[in-house]
């Protein structure tokens, strides 16, 4: 029975009279509320609206609905207003939605849709930019895409190999690099056609007097078979894609370590740039990754291995990506596991120092690294490594001093940039006065020479 009388308007209308309404002045002002209601907070303009609007004698004897409990809560505390949501109050809120331009005199359906959907856009991408661990999406497609590029290269480069091995096979024993290989296959062409003139652009791709003789000398004496023209098009052709691959690929590398030192500097500067991307990649964000226990993420990316070990009652795995580490491959047999329970110790520390501070600094991960030096050095060496006290207290001071001088420097850009938009708004400024000038001159001439007449 609530249920329709909520759809139909004609008994809607005759439970719910509109007694109040205050539109918004504009788009941004509209923007505000919403945002302040998402936060539950009250706006200046809800809350004029209430004090104008609700009973002025007795209000604490009205009872306001409010479909938000955190709102309503606050509103009860700020204008001792006597709150009630959910229940009831959900159903009248729903049906004021659904007939709300037949409430209102002058506005129609399509008006108010659009308006809806204007505030939602704005409203929408507000929340975007308000994300603060938006930056790290691109780490985690960066690292996504290195992966993919060295598996495309890895197989087309073989292919190259295989492909131009038909024609000149003593290549593959001499030159072992995928990327100098195709270089070298896009240059060299027919091998027939090498000759002494040719001797120093091999030279400067392989970095080798010595193999670049060889590779001349092997040319002449080659077992390969002939090849026509418009199959070496093709395999130049093809060589030249994974050559431009292998530098694309390169240039994802330095843009992946420069994102790594502005998103996570202390992660990167701990365990490195790749590593530190695919734990934040395997954690699903650098907060994610920062609220992991440090056993979680000792064997974070060898969770198959982990449950085969659960299911069958054996020995579960010491490590999972940090393996990549070169601390885990430094460290003895029998102290890989006591490494790598402690390097995912400072792993834990470094990503929630980077995920919770405001100007980020590579001081506290360069200060892990020499302790994980330290307890490697310990392990091998018996050298009793510095307490953890007094290199954190080294390391804030350290890190303060650091984080004024970025400031310092920010402010500084910042005072030149307002410099630059003044002396901008004042070429503006003395640019249309000049203009205005002759006008008036123009104005003046004109009315002289009527007067004349």
């Amino acid at each position: 029975q609530r249920n329709t009388h909520v759809l139909n308007l004609g008994k809607f209308s005759s439970v719910i009279k509109l007694s109040a309404f205050f539109p918004f002045k504009s788009a941004q002002g509209a923007l505000e509320n919403i945002n302040a209601v998402s936060e539950g907070v009250v706006h200046a303009d809800l809350k004029l609206f209430l004090e104008t609007n609700l009973p002025s004698g007795g209000k604490k004897k009205a009872m306001l609905g409010v479909s938000d409990a955190k709102l309503g809560a606050t509103l009860q505390e700020e204008l001792n207003l006597s709150i009630q949501t959910g229940g009831v109050v959900a159903e009248i809120i729903r049906g004021v939605r659904l007939h709300f331009h037949s409430l209102v005199k002058g506005l129609t359906s399509q008006a108010a849709s659009k308006a809806q959907l204007g505030l939602g856009h704005s409203y929408s991408r507000a929340k975007v930019k308000f994300n603060v661990n938006r930056v790290d999406n691109m780490i985690i497609q960066s690292i996504a895409l290195l992966d993919q590029l060295d598996k495309d290269i890895n197989t087309f480069s073989m292919r190259v190999r295989e492909w131009y091995g038909y024609h000149f096979p003593e290549l593959m024993k001499i030159v072992n690099d995928n990327s100098m290989y195709c270089k070298l296959a896009k240059m060299i062409g027919n091998r027939k056609e090498l000759t002494e003139e040719m001797l120093e652009a091999i030279e400067e791709i392989t970095m080798d007097s010595g193999k670049a003789q060889a590779i001349l000398d092997s040319s002449r004496s080659s077992m390969g078979m002939d090849i026509s023209p418009i199959d070496l098009i093709n395999i130049e052709s093809f060589s030249s894609r994974v050559v431009s691959l292998t530098s694309y690929r390169q240039e994802l590398q330095a843009y992946l370590q420069s994102k790594m030192s502005q998103v996570a500097p202390n992660l990167a500067a701990l365990i490195g740039e790749v590593v530190g991307a695919r734990l934040i990649s395997h954690a699903g964000s650098l907060t994610n990754l920062a609220k992991y226990p440090a056993s979680t993420v000792q064997i974070l990316g060898a969770e198959k291995a982990l449950f085969r070990a659960l299911k069958t009652k054996g020995n579960t795995p010491k490590y999972g990506l940090i393996f990549h580490s070169t601390f885990i491959g430094r460290a003895a047999a029998k102290n890989k596991g006591r490494i790598s329970r402690y390097l995912a110790n400072k792993c834990t520390i470094a990503s929630r120092i980077d995920c919770f501070s405001e100007v980020p600094t590579s001081v506290f991960g360069d200060k892990l690294r020499d302790q994980v030096e330290e307890r490697l050095a310990f392990y091998e060496t018996g050298d009793a490594p510095r307490k953890n006290l007094d290199v954190m207290k080294e390391a804030v001071i350290q890190a303060s001093e650091v984080a004024a001088e970025i400031k310092r420097k920010l402010e500084k850009k910042e005072k030149k940039k307002k410099k630059r938009e003044k002396r901008k708004l004042e070429a503006l400024s003395t640019a249309e006065g000049d203009d205005e000038e002759p006008k008036e001159a123009e104005v003046r001439v004109s009315n002289t020479s009527i007067g004349g007449v």
